[in-house]
């Protein structure tokens, strides 16, 4: 593969000085126009490296364009982590051409507070603040698909919360716009379609997030490929350990694999 590290923006935007960055996963042997876009967990207080460069190691290996973004956490705030996941979109879906892929195929991917932005890039559509900047950002940022790993998805709750990813995204404005950011709440008719999984005994990440996110894609009929496993730690990722869990959980990258390969052929 070829990994190349690229700006999302010429100059700064919002209220930092950083431009964000995204790397591109170029594979050799690339099967398919499909491209996903790759938010790592954290819970927006970092990105983890095996959430984010290992599942695009993996999928260009297989065969697929894939691409990392280094979204802005703590200390900013929303609407910043959002602003760079729509703007990774767009870039994307701007360059299509130059990457060979379809503008009509890309997905966004998220393990834990990545999920949580991966599936409120595919639900939250209301206007933010330091977009429109240049002829990239009238591209459209909904994508076409979305791939959650053990996602956080509601923001309040007692016992389903992952109450540091919604503090470190929020701030004092945390009560407010909780119910406003949770997906789940926000599911439309253009939320497009999903792959979930999660492990029924995660303890930092409650099971119950998937689950309500199913039921309310469920509502608005969204096709939806869930796998939840029995046991497994959070933050499993590739899950390539060599206990006897961690072999089990592994078979869902194959499982997406193969859900990849039949949105691709629909």
């Amino acid at each position: 593969m070829k990994c190349k590290t690229v700006s999302l923006w010429e100059e700064p935007q919002g209220t930092c000085e950083e431009i964000t960055k995204i790397t591109e996963y170029i594979p050799y042997n690339k099967k398919s126009d499909i491209a996903i876009i790759i938010f790592a967990g954290g819970g927006y207080g970092m990105r983890s490296d095996y959430e984010g460069n290992g599942y695009a190691e993996f999928l260009a290996e297989n065969g697929y364009t894939a691409f990392v973004v280094d979204y802005r956490v703590a200390p900013y705030k929303f609407p910043l982590p959002l602003l760079d996941a729509r703007r990774a979109v767009r870039f994307v879906r701007f360059y299509a051409e130059k990457y060979g892929i379809d503008r009509n195929k890309i997905a966004v991917m998220g393990s834990s507070a990545g999920g949580h932005l991966a599936a409120l890039c595919s639900t939250y559509f209301e206007p933010i603040e330091f977009e429109n900047a240049d002829e990239i950002d009238k591209e459209d940022f909904i994508p076409n698909y979305q791939i959650l790993c053990y996602p956080v998805i509601s923001l309040f709750g007692k016992g389903i919360t992952h109450f540091g990813s919604g503090k470190n995204l929020l701030g004092e404005l945390l009560p407010e716009k909780c119910e406003d950011l949770s997906p789940h709440l926000i599911v439309s008719f253009k939320t497009p379609p999903a792959f979930i999984w999660h492990t029924f005994s995660d303890e930092t990440v409650n099971v119950k997030n998937s689950l309500i996110y199913a039921q309310s894609l469920k509502d608005y009929d969204i096709p939806t490929e869930m796998h939840i496993f029995p046991e497994g730690r959070h933050g499993l990722g590739l899950a390539w350990e060599e206990d006897v869990t961690s072999k089990y959980v592994s078979k869902w990258s194959k499982l997406l694999l193969s859900w990849l390969e039949y949105i691709d052929n629909k």
